[in-house]
């Protein structure tokens, strides 16, 4: 049985641009609850530490570049099937490739710069989570 919870980021290029708003209703609109929500602006080592499982793969330090760029918004979100309706709602990676009406569809501009993160399992779900809000044991 899936969970209840995934993560989500919204990346500094769809924070500066205006679309922290829209991405939100898109998600509301989906059934999904936001248990914990914030904004900041992630360090070198918090996005280092974050990120480490692909410290080997060559887009390691671009990333981590990007992801420190500005600020960005993280959150909890609940629902039941919470990961996989999660994936469907923010569409593939590629803008190009995604699906009319996902998020990244409407508010990226590249693979890069796709506008949000998802958690890609459930425990995936579980360690991002507590990764941004550690005082907190359930959601």
């Amino acid at each position: 049985m899936s969970g209840n919870i995934t993560f989500t980021i919204i990346k500094p290029f769809a924070v500066s641009n205006g679309h922290v708003g829209p991405i939100l209703n898109k998600i509301h609109t989906a059934g999904f609850k936001i248990s914990a929500m914030r904004m900041l602006w992630l360090t070198k080592g918090e996005a280092k530490i974050f990120y480490a499982v692909h410290k080997d793969r060559p887009f390691y330090m671009d990333l981590v570049e990007f992801m420190t760029s500005g600020p960005i918004v993280v959150a909890v979100l609940k629902k039941e099937n919470a990961v996989e309706d999660f994936r469907k709602l923010i569409g593939s990676t590629d803008p190009e490739k995604a699906d009319e009406g996902t998020i990244r569809k409407e508010f990226a501009e590249s693979m890069r710069a796709n506008a949000v993160h998802g958690s890609d399992s459930d425990k995936n779900a579980n360690f991002e989570a507590s990764f941004f809000f550690s005082g907190l044991q359930r959601f």
